[in-house]
């Protein structure tokens, strides 16, 4: 299925019938995901959403929170609504690149012919779930970055694609760091969001010990095939945006490098180093898929100020003023987009 593209500030009526109907259903499907997934996970919402935004704009995802958070159940469960492969490795100190990507191995046939065949690993999915991803030493981590960025592996000098749709998750325990390995900032930047997992409310918690303690849990029901989420990952790119919202996006992006000399001063005084152009790029497609994904067509400044967190956090360096003071990423991007108007002055 493809679909036109369509300039900005397109008038709606003026949008092919085929893409209004594709962006509608879209919209549809998202919500019976998150009803399905909500028979199961309890609360979580924006998590969620921020998954199924990033999976629609072919990005991976970085889930940071405590252990116990039902992060992997939250991710099965998704697959099982969209009927994809689902496949979760726990990565260890011990852990080989070979472990995810697969290995050659000599194999002998029926009739005693000895030939080298190769055994694919896990990475072989629609949905890979690397738990724990510092827990394993760097060139382990490093395996998944050809996976992320080309969807394909190589090995022994033989390239192998992987199944589309593809979409990598990790986790990460923010409480234990003794014996990690943390994410380079180049693997990190492959990730289109860091999406923090936190504790449920009260009622919420209430809700999950009386849900989960049952015999069974409930049987989902399959929402999107992957045809047709491949089809629907390619509206997401024919939405228009205006050159005013990407030089919004550009100046958001640039504003957290201590370097540009239109950095606010708070920057230079806190950063180490900001975002590079992959993080403009990334609130670009955020942007798109959320708001396809509600039905919408056309991307403003407030769709991009809405992705602003879970895209830089992972892609600001912190100095030692900056941590010792008490901020966090988070508190610097808030800062930032107070200093960046919508317009440029």
């Amino acid at each position: 299925m493809a679909f036109e593209t369509v300039q900005a500030g397109t008038d709606s009526r003026d949008i092919p019938k085929e893409t209004r109907q594709a962006v509608a259903a879209l919209a549809g499907a998202r919500e019976k995901i998150i009803a399905e997934v909500g028979k199961i996970i309890v609360g979580q919402r924006s998590v969620i959403e921020e998954v199924l935004t990033a999976f629609f704009a072919r990005g991976h995802c970085l889930l940071m929170g405590v252990p116990g958070l039902a992060k992997t159940l939250m991710i099965h469960c998704l697959a099982d609504t969209m009927s994809l492969l689902f496949k979760r490795v726990q990565f260890t100190p011990d852990l080989m690149p070979t472990d995810i990507t697969g290995t050659t191995i000599l194999e002998e046939d029926e009739h005693g012919r000895r030939k080298f065949a190769f055994v694919r690993g896990p990475v072989f999915t629609n949905i890979l779930l690397a738990d724990e991803i510092n827990r394993t030493p760097p060139k382990t981590q490093a395996a998944l970055l050809e996976a992320m960025q080309e969807r394909r592996v190589t090995v022994g000098g033989e390239t192998y694609p992987l199944p589309a749709p593809f979409l990598a998750l990790a986790t990460q325990n923010p409480i234990e760091q003794e014996g990690t390995y943390p994410l380079p900032e180049a693997q990190l930047d492959r990730f289109l969001f860091l999406v923090k997992v936190d504790y449920p409310d009260e009622a919420e918690e209430e809700a999950i010990l009386l849900s989960t303690t049952r015999e069974s849990l409930p049987t989902l029901e399959t929402v999107l095939d992957a045809e047709t989420i491949l089809a629907y990952q390619n509206l997401v790119r024919c939405v228009p945006v205006s050159p005013f919202v990407a030089n919004y996006a550009v100046r958001l992006a640039r504003a957290t490098r201590p370097t540009n000399p239109d950095a606010p001063d708070f920057v230079r005084k806190w950063i180490r180093w900001g975002c590079g152009p992959r993080a403009g790029q990334s609130l670009l497609l955020a942007a798109k898929a959320h708001v396809v994904l509600h039905g919408e067509f056309n991307v403003s400044c407030e769709d991009i100020r809405a992705f602003a967190h879970p895209t830089l956090r992972h892609r600001l360096g912190l100095n030692f003023a900056a941590v010792s003071e008490g901020y966090d990423p988070d508190d610097i991007i808030d800062r930032v987009i107070e200093a960046v108007p919508e317009s440029r002055k």
